[in-house]
Formats: structure tokens, sequence, C-alpha cells
């Protein structure tokens, strides 16, 4: 299975979202798991190459990637029984090597905020990828939301996302996110994150597995 984690727009929340993702599906779901870091700024890489030297264990492997090797690296993943792949995709779609990844994916998650510039990029990651993908569910997860802020066009927002795709619950705003490492997500987050990642995994991912 391949898991596309993906946004046009930096800073949406695509790696720490895939280390929160990879981490659950070793740690709690006991699954195999391949991360692929192909986002220019490698910072899941570099994450993994500190937890070497830290002497900590790997959950996963973090393979550094380009996006034209993407075909070779898939053909020979997909040999092992029972893996998933996670993909940090870069955040910029103007790479034509994006092509057979948005096409090999078999669950794509778009990190969002309610804010123009962030859902602007959202919609059009959306509607390119769904022209080259139609059969991908496409989950989009509200991401840094701050509780004391009122949005007041979210419901609007909202109806224009669930034309390509399902909306997640939200993931909140909380300092403790910039902890997340290779080998562990710290305590005090799981409540944070086990509802949304939850309903993903018993969605999206269990499901498909056992089909």
């Amino acid at each position: 299975m391949v898991i596309l984690i993906g946004n046009q727009k930096g800073g949406a929340g695509k790696s720490t979202l895939t280390l929160l993702f990879a981490n659950y599906l070793t740690q709690v779901k006991k699954r195999k798991v391949t991360v692929l870091d192909m986002d220019y700024q490698q910072s899941i890489s570099s994450k993994a190459e500190k937890a070497k030297i830290l002497e900590n264990e790997p959950l996963y492997d973090v393979v550094p990637a380009e996006l034209k090797i993407f075909p070779s690296l898939h053909s020979s993943l997909t040999n092992r029984a029972g893996e998933i792949i996670i993909i940090d995709l870069p955040g910029k779609m103007d790479d034509d090597g994006l092509l057979p990844v948005f096409a090999a994916a078999d669950v794509v998650i778009c990190p969002f905020a309610y804010d123009e510039f962030s859902v602007d990029s959202t919609i059009l990651f959306a509607m390119v990828l769904r022209k080259i993908n139609e059969r991908a569910p496409f989950i989009f997860i509200p991401n840094r939301i701050k509780n004391t802020v009122k949005y007041e066009t979210r419901s609007e927002i909202e109806k224009v996302i669930q034309r390509f795709g399902v909306i997640a619950p939200a993931l909140a705003d909380r300092v403790d996110f910039q902890r997340i490492s290779t080998f562990q997500t710290p305590l005090i987050l799981m409540p944070v994150v086990l509802p949304v990642l939850d309903h993903i995994y018993n969605q999206y991912i269990d499901w498909e597995e056992k089909t």
C-alpha cells in the first residue's frame, strides 16, 4: 500500500504528519513501514540520521529519494509483503516526476489550514492529483487548529474540499508536535492524535488491506 502525504502549500505539516503516521503504524498497529522522504527539505531524513547518532533503534526505514527514481523504488518495495509505503511529497507541483507517484497512490492524506492561501493550494493539489488518480480515497486533515480562533469561513471551505474527499477530525495546534522523532511520538500527544489516526486506519487502510 502506498500512502501519499502532501499539499502544495509549504508549512502545512506534511513531514510532521508523516512521522506521526509512521510511528503510529509501527508502534500501535505493528505494521511494516518504509518512509520515502521526497520533500526537498528532507527534514525526516535529517531526524532519522540524528536518531542514529543518539543510538535510538529505528522503527522503520527512512529513504531520502528523488522523484525520478520512484518507479524503480516502487517496483522494489512492492515485492515486500505487507509493507506500507508512506511518501512525504515535495511542496511543489512543477515536476513531471510526480506523475507516477500520484498514479501509484492507494490513499492520499492532505493536511491543511483554514486560511486563504492554504485552501487555494489544497484545492489545486487535489484537482491535479485527482486527474491522474481517480481511485485513491482523499483524506483532508485540518491541522494546527487553534481553539481560541474563530474560523468564519470554515463551513464554506469544507463544502469545497468535500468535493474531492472526506475531512477527518482536526489536529489541534500543540507545541509538543515539534518533539516528534523517527523513534517516538511524545506520550502527551497520543490522546490528541489517536482519534485522527485510528479513524484513517480503520476506514481506509485496514479495510483496504482486507479486501
